[in-house]
């Protein structure tokens, strides 16, 4: 798995495997989209099929930071049905889920984004507009609410 996880652009692909088997785990059917849908990775619902909701899936690898890289595109894109799993897939350790609504992953990453431009850099100087963006939490208390928040997806 370390081989896997430390190639570039491996790590997405094993965050979302890593979902899809746990939510499998936990009772949920859960299926991976192709790779031609930009928005959802996973579709999942409960048994009889009665609720489903679609899944971003981001994944990091550092034990020092939760830092999940986005797109310009995850400001606008968010429903009361889509929710993003931020996955962090420390070496050695189990991965860790973060349970988060997309809402609050484009509000966060517009405002994060916004706050960077209007900062000058390291010596002084604006920062260039870019389309990638960062998801941080805000503090531990926020990190922890979403930590491992499988009921967040109330399906």
């Amino acid at each position: 798995m370390k081989k896997m996880i430390d190639e570039q652009g491996s790590i997405g692909i094993a965050g979302e495997f890593f979902v899809a088997a746990e939510l499998t785990r936990k009772g949920f059917v859960a299926s991976l989209t192709g790779k031609n849908t930009k928005t959802i990775d996973i579709l999942a619902s409960n048994k009889d099929g009665s609720r489903s909701i679609a899944i971003q899936v981001k994944t990091c690898n550092s034990k020092k930071h939760d830092r999940w890289k986005m797109s310009e595109s995850s400001e606008k894109i968010f429903s009361d049905n889509l929710y993003y799993v931020l996955v962090n897939l420390h070496e050695g350790d189990k991965p860790c889920y973060y349970f988060v609504p997309s809402e609050i992953v484009a509000n966060r990453i517009a405002e994060k984004h916004k706050t960077w431009l209007e900062t000058p850099g390291k010596k002084g100087q604006k920062h260039n507009n870019t389309t990638m963006r960062v998801f941080v939490f805000d503090d531990e208390a926020e990190k922890n609410k979403y930590n491992q928040a499988w009921e967040e997806f109330k399906i």
